[in-house]
């Protein structure tokens, strides 16, 4: 069955692009120039991926992005002409997967689409983790780039799952924010140390929200973060 993708831009020419380079790869494209236009197809027919344009004529992909975070976990991806760390880390501090600059490459774009789907892509019950750590609480499953938190996987990014896989590969030991950078943002232009923070406090509410006790990733203070072995 063909990924159906919903589209936000209100830039023809850019919209136009996208939807050639998209529906060239096999996706079902729904195109919105609105933003109550894309909540009302949304709410109609949950889409498997949306990628939102920042700044629309009737308010914000960011208003958007709230709005599906309160009811699911399709992935998104931002598209955008601003480039500040400010935009980029409030996008993903609202659940985005992924955020692309203006000018882009459409091959990026379906490139990235095609990850992201890959990653969010429901496993076979029957699937068992290649990989164990710390205890029986996380399992890391390499090879479908997928986490289990007890019975359930969890719901991440791309960049929130490499940054608890790089974690969990090394439980206890401590990693500064440049080497998380460097590790797990390493193809990322501009980023910075609140990115990383950014990411932590959300890792945490996800395992909150799983019922993990207590903070997991450990704060060192002018150190970094490590990953402690369940209890």
């Amino acid at each position: 069955m063909r990924k159906r993708i919903l589209l936000l831009e209100d830039e023809q020419a850019i919209a136009d692009t996208l939807l050639y380079a998209l529906r060239s790869e096999g996706f079902d494209l729904r195109h919105l120039r609105l933003a109550s236009e894309a909540l009302d197809a949304f709410r109609e027919q949950p889409p498997d991926l949306a990628i939102l344009d920042v700044g629309v004529p009737d308010g914000s992909g960011f208003d958007v992005c709230r709005a599906i975070r309160k009811t699911s976990e399709t992935p998104i991806v931002f598209l955008t002409a601003r480039h500040e760390e400010i935009d980029r880390v409030l996008g993903l501090e609202l659940g985005a997967d992924d955020y692309v600059v203006k000018p882009f490459s459409p091959r990026e774009v379906c490139a990235r689409v095609r990850a992201i789907l890959r990653r969010s892509a429901p496993l076979p019950q029957a699937a068992a983790p290649t990989a164990s750590t710390p205890g029986p609480l996380l399992q890391l499953d390499e090879a479908a780039q997928r986490i289990r938190c007890g019975d359930d996987w969890l719901a991440l990014t791309r960049y929130e799952f490499q940054l608890l896989a790089t974690l969990l590969r090394r439980p206890e030991r401590i990693f500064s924010r440049v080497e998380l950078m460097d590790l797990v943002w390493g193809d990322a232009l501009d980023t910075s140390d609140r990115t990383v923070d950014a990411h932590v406090k959300l890792l945490r509410a996800k395992l909150r929200a799983r019922g993990v006790q207590g903070e997991l990733i450990q704060t060192h203070r002018n150190m970094g973060y490590s990953i402690r072995v369940a209890d």
